[in-house]
């Protein structure tokens, strides 16, 4: 018999947005957060820079000067609304968390320290602007503790180490998920009036990952099997700075405290692109610069890499070189990015006081998601119809806040404010709602289908060879450059891999924590994002943000300026909805 368990609120995810969610909703109504991993191992924990919000407490800054270059670093695909939200309510939120004890670096008089991050800018001189506040370089971190203590403080109930398989949803509405608890192989169903997916990525699906093992696109797949859409799903950034071959990540707060990219030739390139932010330009474009450099032969050697310098004689030089009284030492650098001076020192074996670093971009953010309101609720279709009962935060859901290319920092604010707005919504749903009756059995026996067909099949494929020939196939195909045969041939060998995952073999046939199990299962999931990711960007006939078509060079908001929404229903098929615009037309996208 399956385990059974009732909650007003349910949460599954239990990183930034999840713990903002439950901990707003455990405030009012009984709750409970399930996460495949014990919930401060969750990947907000590996954001490092800041999260960003217009304190203007070291220089002159408005939060609609963020909600501008949010909304420019999203080339204008962003929903206006939503930002406008984001970026006013990112005060309160980031003075929420300092009241709650997140150890925020300080200025000397005591205020929350910030730093510079790529796209900030003070929109009437156009230079970088402070805008990040940052606990060293250890802030996703930081938010995670912070949020985790406060969640146990209010008696809010976790289900740690179980792996959500299905989300209960029939006749437009959620009652609850389906998990089975990793230690023991048990089926549980958990039966509840409002569901919060809160899951983060699914960067897995490419070789070159900043993102973590678990980052699998679990709930998605199950929404997208349960008929429902999601939304700008060709969308995918690719951050400029991960550690060659690896893709660990080191944060653009180097870049903010004066760290440069060097071509083979010594040349501190991206002066030459964007002579204005220079190396603190959008991501999106930062990527494609350090690409075009390689192209040409540029690259460190003539290899597939640059450098990351921040060496302090370095930094100084260029600092001088701008104008910028500031002078740092290999102290200060200590001081303010320990953990990436470590990652370099231990993945590469070099010490970036002294040396620079190899770095090429690596697939690090979804924008695209599961659709949703400002509040968080889900949505059906393109009309705006919700499904009553579920919503979705983080970088799982797509509000549209990051458009076609996510700002640095913007992350952690996403997390927090619709992770709130979420749980406070869902509080009020639930305090009206009713239980709807479900079915317990059918519910477990269905979701443990799906783990029995693995277990039991015994074809001849193995899932790890499936995995490799995905990730090396999405790293050439689906990339940072795109074109339509090249997104073709990636279709029709993502659907040959999924023929091919029919056929798969394990060799542990346990129940108790069988990695081998979920890991065949999640690759299930990754093949159906990566052919909805393909497939999307196919549809997309035009370069946005981090979307870039070769054989479609330029922006088109003529036939393009709307959000992809793709379903699967035996076949993929894409519907479109328009961008909402309050106060900001499109325009070139000049830094």
């Amino acid at each position: 018999m399956p385990q059974y368990h009732q909650f007003d609120a349910l949460v599954v995810g239990a990183g930034g947005a999840g713990l903002m969610a439950a901990l707003h909703a455990s405030r009012s109504v009984k709750t409970a957060v399930i996460s495949k991993l014990y919930p401060t191992r969750s990947h907000t924990g590996t954001a490092q820079g800041g999260i960003s919000a217009a304190l203007g407490n070291l220089e002159e800054d408005h939060w609609e000067w963020h909600a501008y270059d949010t909304i420019k670093g999203g080339d204008f695909l962003c929903d206006q609304d939503a930002v406008e939200i984001m970026c006013r309510e990112a005060i309160d939120a980031v003075i929420e968390l300092e009241h709650m004890g997140l150890p925020f670096d300080r200025t000397p008089d005591g205020r929350i320290a910030q730093r510079r991050f790529g796209g900030h800018t003070n929109n009437i001189t156009k230079k970088p602007v402070m805008r990040a506040c940052h606990a060293a370089d250890r802030t996703g971190h930081m938010i995670l503790q912070t949020l985790y203590q406060q969640c146990i403080k209010q008696n809010v109930t976790f289900f740690d180490e179980f792996q959500v398989v299905d989300v209960l949803v029939e006749n437009g509405a959620c009652n609850g998920v389906v998990a089975v608890e990793l230690a023991t192989g048990e089926i549980h169903v958990f039966h509840s009036k409002a569901t919060l997916i809160a899951t983060g990525g699914f960067g897995k699906m490419w070789k070159v990952t900043s993102n973590a093992h678990s980052l699998t696109g679990d709930l998605p797949a199950a929404l997208l099997r349960r008929g429902l859409p999601l939304e700008d799903m060709e969308f995918f950034q690719f951050h400029p700075t991960g550690i060659y071959k690896l893709g660990i990540l080191l944060s653009e707060a180097a870049r903010g405290e004066g760290a440069v990219f060097i071509n083979g030739k010594g040349e501190r390139f991206m002066a030459r692109y964007m002579p204005t932010l220079k190396d603190l330009a959008p991501r999106d474009i930062c990527s494609r610069c350090i690409y075009q450099e390689i192209r040409e032969g540029r690259g460190i050697d003539g290899k597939d890499y640059v450098y990351l310098d921040f060496r302090p004689e370095v930094i100084n030089r260029y600092f001088e070189e701008d104008g910028n009284p500031k002078r740092v030492d290999a102290h200060y650098l200590e001081q303010k990015l320990p953990d990436i001076i470590e990652f370099a020192r231990v993945y590469l074996g070099v010490d970036p006081i002294t040396q620079p670093v190899p770095i090429q971009p690596t697939a690090h953010y979804a924008m695209g998601g599961i659709p949703t309101t400002n509040d968080a609720e889900v949505l059906a279709d393109e009309t705006g119809r919700i499904v009553e009962g579920l919503y979705a935060a983080g970088e799982v859901a797509c509000v549209s806040v990051h458009g076609a290319n996510r700002l640095g920092t913007n992350s952690l604010v996403d997390l927090v404010v619709f992770g709130k707005r979420g749980g406070i919504r869902m509080a009020e749903y639930a305090k009206q709602a009713s239980f709807r009756p479900i079915n317990r059995d059918a519910a477990a026996k269905e979701g443990a289908a799906q783990l029995e067909r693995i277990r039991n099949s015994n074809g001849t494929e193995r899932p790890s060879a499936i995995r490799k020939e995905l990730q090396a196939l999405m790293d050439d195909k689906v990339g940072v450059y795109r074109t339509g045969a090249g997104l073709e041939e990636a279709i029709d060998h993502i659907r040959d891999l999924q023929a091919r995952y029919q056929r798969i073999r394990i060799d542990d046939k346990g129940y108790k924590w069988n990695t081998d199990l979920m890991e065949a299962w999640e690759l299930g999931n990754l093949l159906e994002l990566a052919e909805v990711t393909a497939y999307s960007a196919l549809w997309r006939q035009e370069s946005r943000g981090a979307h870039y078509r070769e054989d479609y060079p330029q922006r088109d908001d003529v036939n393009f300026l709307k959000h992809s929404m793709v379903w699967k229903n035996g076949r993929l098929e894409v519907r479109s909805k328009p961008v909402r615009i309050t106060r900001y037309a499109p325009e070139e996208r000049k830094y």
